[in-house]
């Protein structure tokens, strides 16, 4: 096999086609007691595709994707691979893999012989074995590691031993659940890049199981952002972080600033604060209780009150954070909301903690969302 001869398109459409990387899920319910885990979800993986579930602890990714792997049934609903029912299919009979949080390395093989593994319990002839295994560590940078121990390798260089086991035995699908949780920042920034190359050269359908959005961002051709077991979103990484579909997807994609107040008229929002205009629109009915959303990043930091801009708030400069890119503010309003702005450094003098400053924004970087009511037993 070379590099390439797995290599297959992803579909360009919402049509869904029986290509072998496909994946539907219908109406899918599963119940752990009373309480759903996974509550009703309808979703269409395009084949080829690198699609990322992403949500809080608790929201139904891990579920949906042991549901996807076969180690758990749906109570209700249908999962199907390039268009044929997998529903009650025993795992190691489905064309997926699966690579978890802790990686499960045998400690006394060495790492040849643990990606050789799923081969050699198929009984498959060993010059095919020796051969497949070279190309899987290959494609992973592994090589030169083949007859080392797992236990003398970094956290990285484990994760790719476990991608290269996973995907010797070419799935169809390849299931990935947390798998970079261990990693340090730096390292786990670096795998992102070299994930996203590996599923580009294998052609295969990836599916990612992460609470991190960055990372989400970073690799996913599109993100599905979970909460309570449903989906709230799905689309590109663009799509869902420049129009959030609801106030909880704008707060768990980057830097979200809400602003509570009441919906008036031609667009504007009544807070304590003042009443800004929003260009954003809402079907809330005029006195409605709303949420203002603006983007840290749309925020701009004013040592002098600007004269000229339709939204403007004064307040006290809190922490001033320096993270290299951008520098964070924070900053209290007079009402006593708290407000964060990001702004790429400048070489002015930085306001100081205590210092009055004026935060203002333009109306189309501002969203409104129903204001919700609080969420409990969270």
């Amino acid at each position: 096999m070379t590099q390439n001869s797995t290599l297959s398109p992803i579909v360009g459409n919402d049509s869904l086609s029986h290509d072998s990387g496909s994946v539907q899920i219908r109406g899918v319910v599963k119940r752990y007691g009373t309480s759903p885990a996974v509550a009703g979800i309808d979703l269409q993986v395009r084949s080829g595709e690198f699609l990322s579930l992403l949500g809080p602890s608790g929201c139904g990714k891990t579920t949906l994707l042991r549901m996807i792997a076969g180690f758990e049934e749906p109570d209700e609903g249908d999962i199907l691979l390039a268009g044929s029912s997998v529903v009650g299919v025993a795992p190691n009979k489905r064309p997926v893999n699966t690579v978890f949080q802790a990686y499960a390395l045998f400690p006394h093989m060495t790492v040849a012989e643990n990606v050789a593994y799923g081969l050699r319990q198929k009984r498959t002839p060993k010059a095919e074995i020796a051969a497949r295994v070279s190309e899987a560590l290959e494609l992973v940078q592994m090589s030169s590691f083949a007859t080392r121990n797992p236990r003398m390798l970094s956290g990285g260089q484990q994760q790719r031993v476990a991608l290269a086991r996973a995907i010797i035995n070419r799935p169809k699908v390849l299931l990935l659940d947390e798998p970079m949780s261990a990693l340090d920042r730096k390292l786990r920034e670096e795998m992102q890049l070299e994930l996203k190359v590996l599923q580009r050269q294998l052609g295969i359908t990836f599916i990612f199981v992460t609470h991190d959005q960055a990372e989400a961002m970073s690799m996913s051709d599109r993100i599905v952002v979970m909460l309570d077991g449903k989906i709230q979103q799905v689309g590109t990484a663009e799509e869902i972080y420049t129009n959030p579909a609801t106030s909880f997807v704008a707060g768990f994609i980057g830097k979200q600033n809400f602003i509570s107040g009441t919906l008036g008229a031609n667009g504007r929002v009544e807070t304590q604060d003042g009443t800004f205009v929003c260009a954003g629109k809402s079907e809330a009915a005029a006195g409605a209780p709303v949420l203002a959303a603006i983007r840290a990043e749309s925020i701009h930091v004013h040592t002098q009150e600007p004269t000229i801009e339709p939204n403007v708030v004064a307040g006290t400069m809190g922490v001033v954070s320096f993270l290299g890119d951008v520098i964070q503010y924070q900053i209290t309003t007079g009402s006593g909301q708290e407000l964060l702005a990001r702004m790429t450094p400048t070489h002015g003098v930085l306001p100081a903690a205590g210092e009055k400053v004026w935060l203002s924004w333009a109306p189309e970087h501002a969203q409104i969302f129903p204001n919700p009511a609080p969420r409990t037993g969270a």
